[in-house]
């Protein structure tokens, strides 16, 4: 079984938004992705008020 969760990476670690429920030691697949925010840098051009508004809109999960 899978899961899909969102990370940040800091400090040399991914740091996940929430609890993975994950048996010390236990080791996992990881598939890193970039924010579709980095995919479309400087695709768009608009004012830096409305990407933020984009931005949280949280419909990229």
């Amino acid at each position: 079984m899978g899961v899909k969760v969102r990370a940040r990476y800091e400090g040399k670690v991914l740091r996940p938004f929430q609890d993975l429920n994950l048996i010390e030691g236990e080791e996992v697949e990881i598939e890193v992705q970039r924010n579709l925010v980095d995919k479309f840098h400087g695709k768009m051009a608009i004012d830096k008020k409305t990407a933020d508004e984009i931005i949280d809109m949280e419909i990229w999960d």
